[in-house]
């Protein structure tokens, strides 16, 4: 499943790392460039590019929506 989001503020990757950090199966992060990081390194997530959206992936759709939600719920 796949979610695509616009990050806005450091709060929103410290709410992805959080969120993805309860997950059991692999949730990743896209930017538009292609380079791709894992949701629960933050040093990986600091590497992307978020001028543009990024897309949020991952093989379990609770798990990728529960992150999601951690990150729009503001």
């Amino acid at each position: 499943m796949t979610k695509e989001l616009q990050i806005s503020s450091f709060q929103q990757v410290k709410d992805i790392v959080n969120a993805a950090a309860n997950c059991e199966y692999e949730i990743t992060v896209q930017d538009a460039q292609g380079a791709i990081a894992d949701a629960k390194s933050i040093l990986g997530l600091m590497n992307l590019d978020y001028k543009h959206t990024v897309i949020l992936q991952g093989e379990n759709a609770d798990e990728v929506e529960q992150v999601y939600q951690a990150i729009t719920k503001a």
